[in-house]
């Protein structure tokens, strides 16, 4: 019922705008300290070393970070932190990363709703409403959500619900190019907006559960047209050496690899890193990767792989599997953090993630070698790491069979979901949000002659981990250097929006239950919090305006991983409507 009012009232607005609006842009007059009078353009230098003010694409830097280097606001000065203003969004799944630049924020709302405000303030300086289709309004939920924008020279560029790259004029709103990537009418769908690497617009395709034969792909775009200049599938295609890793299937039988999340870049070497989603149906058996064939290969690839591309060409430089034949829906398609550590008494270029497994994996981000991995929370998926290749042996009574229920940890929402980690380079720490739970698995078998047309194809019955104390949510700390756990800090309900490091010392988080806190970077402890409208399910940024520091967060109900992670607190009761952007500074 949530879910169809949710649905009707982002028709209804949509409806109404689509009335009033003479066209896709609505024209707003000029607050008199408009930013947009001095905006200066975004060039590849400035992508490259951003002002500390600004927030300019996913995770605020190409390394994926997710930090900011502002310190008005401290570890002494938070628990001032008060409300500067805030801005209504459209109803719906809420899951938008701000983008800041020159004192203008631009957000997006469910439904390719795009405004640009005065970031000092919460004026409205324009907005672009996109005409899309009923029938994907329809379908609500993460359909109409997307995560990031990109910025570059003065363009401000959007993935949107249909399947196009849009770019618009930072300064009025209007259409500079409308670019159709895919038929959405076939399932395909961006969640996660597109970014910049050395003057190539990157954009990467999801929705790969609606049975598309061979799967998803990245692309890679010229910015000032959107003519697509080079194209890199995710499932291994017809002729690629790789395709024998699908024991033996067609290419019309090799389903999923969703891209989800924005890559990072690395300036020095040219490369995009890029996370991949998991294969589909789910069950190894029903996909055919299971039993193992006699002369074929049964990972997947480049299904749960890290995946190094030369954004000029797209060509694939090198690729690390982390998680062969994945019968658990176990995303490795999160944030690629790039950061020099040491290892055997040398420094390595890394790029570290972690899956929903959240276990956290380093790889030589020159050769892709694997250097090490930790494990964060209780997990019965993975028996052992090979300490020499990173290759998982998995644990067999946690592989689900058709037929049979099993209970693995963590189980479809990941033990960390998309909310993104973060890094600290004044700290050295690694900052996760994390989940603790497990589920009885039991697979949903096809009929006797029944096509596969799309699914998981498997039932999660989500339950606490053994031995519980009733604490589901959890924000970790592990050093980088040493791989040490540096702290945890524990509540009831799942940490559910990704974490911001500053350099004033504090990591801000928020979770299921409409909790927003500050946390001491170097102990977890609580130093400041508050209760908003609604659950958090977003990243927190960082930025100034008119010389002042400010905290910005957007809430909103209804996405897919909010729905699931509530299942473990039902208890927890949140509004259906009530998006919002949120805005707090000192006083």
């Amino acid at each position: 019922m949530a879910e169809n009012c949710l649905r009707a009232s982002l028709l209804c607005a949509l409806s109404i705008s689509a009335l009033f609006a003479a066209s896709s842009v609505q024209a707003q007059t000029a607050t008199p300290s408009n930013p947009l009078k001095n905006w200066t353009p975004v060039t590849e230098d400035v992508l490259r070393k951003p002002p500390d003010g600004d927030w300019l694409m996913w995770r605020r830097t190409y390394s994926n970070w997710g930090y900011s280097p502002l310190d008005q606001i401290t570890k002494d000065n938070v628990r001032n932190l008060r409300v500067a203003w805030t801005w209504s969004l459209t109803s719906g799944v809420t899951e938008i990363e701000p983008l800041v630049h020159d004192g203008v924020i631009f957000v997006t709302n469910a439904g390719d709703r795009i405004q640009a405000l005065n970031a000092a303030n919460g004026d409205l300086l324009w907005e672009y409403r996109r005409d899309i289709s009923p029938k994907l309004i329809a379908q609500g939920g993460n359909t109409l959500a997307k995560r990031n924008m990109a910025i570059y020279d003065d363009k401000l560029f959007i993935a949107t619900s249909d399947a196009h790259l849009v770019a618009l004029d930072v300064r009025t709103g209007k259409v500079a190019f409308d670019h159709t990537v895919a038929d959405w009418n076939k399932g395909f769908r961006y969640s996660s907006g597109p970014f910049m690497a050395n003057g190539t617009l990157i954009a990467s395709m999801s929705g790969c559960n609606a049975a598309q034969a061979g799967g998803c792909f990245i692309t890679g775009h010229d910015p000032k047209t959107g003519e697509e200049r080079w194209r890199v599938h995710t499932v291994a295609q017809t002729g690629d050496p790789n395709e024998k890793t699908w024991n033996g299937l067609p290419i019309e039988q090799r389903f999923g690899g969703s891209a989800w999340i924005a890559g990072s870049y690395d300036p020095e070497t040219n490369t995009v890193f890029h996370g991949v989603g998991q294969p589909y149906p789910w069950i190894a058996e029903m996909r055919g990767t299971l039993p193992k064939k006699e002369g074929f290969d049964n990972s997947g690839l480049y299904t749960d792989s890290t995946l190094a591309i030369d954004p000029g060409t797209g060509k694939l430089k090198w690729h690390y599997q982390h998680l062969a034949n994945d019968t658990l829906d176990l995303d490795y398609a999160y944030e690629r953090i790039l950061v020099d550590l040491p290892f055997e008494g040398k420094m390595r270029k890394t790029v570290v993630t972690a899956g929903k497994l959240a276990i956290v994996e380093v790889l030589d981000r020159t050769t892709g070698q694997f250097l090490w991995a930790k494990e964060t929370v209780h997990q019965n998926i993975v028996s052992a790491i090979d300490p020499k290749t990173g290759e998982k042996r998995l644990n067999p009574d946690a592989i689900p069979h058709i037929g049979k229920t099993t209970v693995n940890c963590p189980a479809d929402p990941g033990a960390r979901g998309w909310p993104s980690t973060a890094y600290s380079p004044k700290t050295q720490m690694l900052y996760l949000p994390l989940t603790e739970f497990c589920s009885n698995t039991t697979p949903a078998p096809l009929d006797p002659g029944e096509a596969y047309t799309g699914g998981g194809r498997a039932v999660y019955a989500r339950i606490p981990v053994p031995g519980s104390d009733g604490n589901f949510g959890r924000v970790d700390a592990i050093n980088l250097t040493d791989r040490t756990q540096a702290w945890s800090y524990r509540e009831h309900t799942s940490a559910s929006s990704a974490v911001l490091p500053t350099a004033g010392g504090l990591v801000f988080t928020g979770s299921l239950d409409r909790m927003f806190r500050a946390l001491d970077d170097t102990t977890g402890k609580v130093l400041w919090e508050m209760r908003t409208n609604n659950s958090l399910n977003a990243p927190p940024i960082s930025f100034t305006a008119g010389g002042k520091q400010y905290i910005a967060v957007a809430v909103g109900n209804g996405s897919s991983q909010l729905r699931s992670l509530n299942t473990l607190t039902p208890e927890v009761k949140n509004p259906d409507g009530g998006s919002m952007l949120w805005v707090f500074t000192l006083p």
